[in-house]
């Protein structure tokens, strides 16, 4: 599943979940443009890993949410690459509060990033996926978009939306050659669980079927695979990645 000389736009990659792939398809021979909106260090810190390995990449700080922003990271991806073949919609945010207490503002902003964001970056890079040979959207939700998850309203409300919206543009993309699919992640080690306390973090993996939080690389490979042109038959699914907490 070589991923030489393809363009990828990852958008919140200088972190976590999104520097994981950013830096794997990297490392496989995509191009890489690394997105992010306040972690500049880390954002070059990214390039530089790529490059070590052997890869390209460069950074394109943008606030998903703002369309202007979202257009200029066109503009860098285009001075440096040429035309994306690949988004992968992973930038969000989270702002937990039970729902009694939950306030419009703390709605509205998760709304604003995780599906907004997703909009701005898809209708941006559209013409680019559909002309693309062998294009590819890939939105990366998460298990609490299928389970819920309680302080979360928000969040899972944005990443289930995302299913809808990956099945739909699939459609549209279908006539083009260029697919769309959802990977959707469990719990998985990056800095975000952290803070986590030690008994809830035992108790999250207690009904994780594998037993084990998932690494970043779990995540990336499955991303590789549908980024690939190996994938060109799969498009409009949402890909579970989460150690069996479905079953």
């Amino acid at each position: 599943m070589s991923m030489e000389g393809r363009t990828c736009v990852i958008t919140g990659s200088a972190r976590g979940i999104g520097r994981g792939i950013a830096q794997h398809l990297g490392e496989k021979g995509a191009n890489v443009v690394i997105n992010y909106r306040s972690s500049e260090g880390s954002a070059h810190e990214a390039v530089e890993a790529i490059e070590a390995a052997g890869g390209q990449a460069v950074t394109a700080r943008a606030d998903v949410s703002d369309r202007a922003e979202v257009e200029h990271m066109l503009e860098v991806c285009h001075e440096a690459f040429g035309p994306a073949d690949v988004l992968v919609n992973n930038a969000g945010i989270t702002a937990d509060e039970q729902f009694t207490d939950m306030s419009r503002e703390e709605w509205d902003r998760v709304m604003d990033v995780n599906l907004g964001g997703m909009f701005n970056c898809t209708q941006v890079f559209f013409d680019d996926i559909w002309n693309a040979d062998e294009g590819r959207l890939i939105n990366i939700s998460s298990v609490v978009g299928k389970q819920g998850n309680f302080g979360q309203a928000n969040y899972a409300t944005a990443k289930s939306g995302m299913f809808g919206f990956t099945r739909t543009i699939a459609l549209e993309l279908a006539k083009g050659g260029s697919t769309a699919n959802c990977v959707a992640p469990g719990f998985t080690a990056t800095d975000m669980l952290e803070s986590v306390p030690d008994a809830v973090l035992e108790r999250i993996i207690s009904g994780i079927p594998l037993e084990r939080l998932a690494e970043v690389e779990d995540i990336a490979a499955v991303v590789r695979f549908l980024a690939s042109e190996e994938s060109s038959y799969v498009t409009g699914e949402v890909i579970d990645v989460n150690g069996g907490m479905d079953l």
